[in-house]
């Protein structure tokens, strides 16, 4: 008989706290005291030579030397002339789709009249220069090219640069042309062949220094960095926190599939290889309550691993500490685990969804239905695939417009407004010690707000009291 994959936690019959449930929930083992000690040298490196720098670290990291850091705009529409035509269709599907979805997200400001002459507005505000990382790796993003450009495009974010690995395949150092055909569809022409922490430190730090001169600048510093990558790369963006904006720090992917009695054995386990194939430290969860469904899944997974493609990799991340089935007493256990595991991806194979996604607080996205696989979200779907992972889906969203904008209030209070509130300010103020707020209220009104003996009577002459 076949060893199964997957191994199970049972939680049948525990009276699990909070603390206890969050305790139980696989996950990956991030290693992020080794990555920042790596990391903070390149940073720094970045931040003192520029461009040299950038060079030798791709040769060193990703054992090519781009001839131009900064791919040249004919290289992008080269490899857009030269994109499979039934590629280029699906990438439009995509952007189209995703452009419907973030043309409805943008947010609309709004006022409040909170008396006569006293009114509180707000305003969206796109950030002025936003950094796109799209990791290489065992793969190829373009999907990320579009998930993170088509949102600030529609947020109206001006001025948009992309950072990718180079292709070793590539005799220039070039990044992978499906990449920069689809920049090249988007518009977005401002395209590094920079890869790893140090993109984000050029991102965060600007570069100077390019083919032609030393003294050139290769790229300015940017306001925000968002899109996913390695732990060399989220460790980066938490290092570079504070000096620029950041969309989150992420880990690796993860998908949870809340599943009950209904549930088609043969779909879940397509869908925890399919998360698995991203990498050996993919998340693969599934959380049912059904003991007999289990080994059905495990069968499944022992006929489907071995014939994947990337079978080796999907095993081991299958296997692994980060993945596993949670068995629970009743679909109430199932819907505590999965709020508690706040995945990334979490799919609802359930025979009433609805009700089931009623109940569900954290998730970075929710896939309602067996006919709505992660896939479907990583390419076609409209949603967008940058999500929160590692749990913090119990209090960060995914990418979308409103990261690449800020609100930001204005506040409108004409004489008689302020006049209305003058001695409340000044009483907060005082009981804060700190009267020159008051004063600075007071000195509109009243002759003299620093003489405290006459103060009162000031206030009332003014109108004040």
């Amino acid at each position: 008989m076949t060893d199964n994959i997957m191994h199970v936690i049972d939680l049948r019959g525990r009276n699990l706290s909070r603390a206890d449930l969050l305790k139980a929930m696989p996950r990956a083992s991030m290693g992020t005291h080794e990555a920042t000690e790596l990391v903070r040298p390149i940073l720094e490196d970045v931040r003192k030579r520029g461009a040299a720098s950038l060079r030798d670290y791709e040769e060193r990291f990703d054992h090519v030397r781009p001839v131009h850091l900064r791919v040249p705009k004919e290289r992008l529409h080269e490899a857009l002339d030269a994109l499979d035509p039934k590629v280029r269709e699906a990438i439009e599907e995509s952007v189209h789709r995703c452009r419907a979805v973030s043309t409805s997200q943008i947010p609309s400001g709004f006022h409040t009249d909170l008396a006569v002459g006293a009114r509180v507005s707000e305003r969206w505000i796109p950030i002025e220069r936003v950094g796109l990382y799209v990791p290489g790796g065992k793969a190829v993003y373009p999907s990320s090219v579009i998930m993170n450009v088509v949102p600030a495009q529609a947020a109206g974010v001006e001025s948009l640069a992309i950072a990718t690995p180079p292709s070793k395949s590539s005799a220039e150092g070039l990044p992978d042309p499906t990449i920069m055909a689809t920049c090249a569809i988007l518009g977005v022409d401002e395209v590094y062949a920079v890869g790893g922490a140090q993109a984000i430190a050029m991102f965060a730090y600007g570069a100077v220094g390019s083919e032609e001169q030393d003294g050139d600048i290769l790229c300015d510093p940017v306001d925000k960095i968002t899109g996913p990558g390695n732990i060399f790369v989220a460790t980066a963006k938490s290092l570079v926190s504070g000096i620029v904006g950041i969309d989150a720090v992420a880990g690796p992917t993860e998908i949870a599939i809340l599943a009950d009695a209904t549930a088609n054995p043969e779909y879940l386990a397509a869908d925890l290889i399919g998360q698995a194939e991203h990498d050996e430290l993919a998340g693969s969860v599934l959380i049912i309550d059904d003991e007999s469904q289990i080994q059905k899944v495990q069968d499944s997974l022992n006929r489907r691993v071995p014939r994947t493609e990337h079978s080796e990799r999907v095993h081991t991340s299958l296997s692994g500490s980060q993945s596993g089935i949670i068995l629970t007493d009743n679909l109430e256990q199932s819907i505590a685990a999965a709020n508690a595991y706040a995945a990334e991806h979490l799919e609802i194979q359930t025979s009433d969804p609805d009700t089931t996604i009623s109940h569900i607080r954290n998730a970075g996205a929710i896939f309602r239905g067996p006919f709505s696989p992660v896939p479907l979200g990583d390419y076609m779907s409209g949603s967008n695939h940058v999500l929160p992972t590692g749990g913090t889906a119990r209090f960060a969203s995914g990418l979308g417009v409103h990261t690449f904008m800020k609100p930001v209030e204005v506040i409108e209070y004409d004489e008689d407004g302020l006049k209305a509130l003058a001695d409340k300010i000044n009483t907060f103020a005082v009981s804060e010690d700190l009267p020159g707020h008051g004063e600075c209220v007071l000195t509109r009104f009243v002759s003299d707000p620093y003489d405290k003996q006459s103060l009162k009577e000031q206030e009332r002459e003014a109108g004040l009291l």
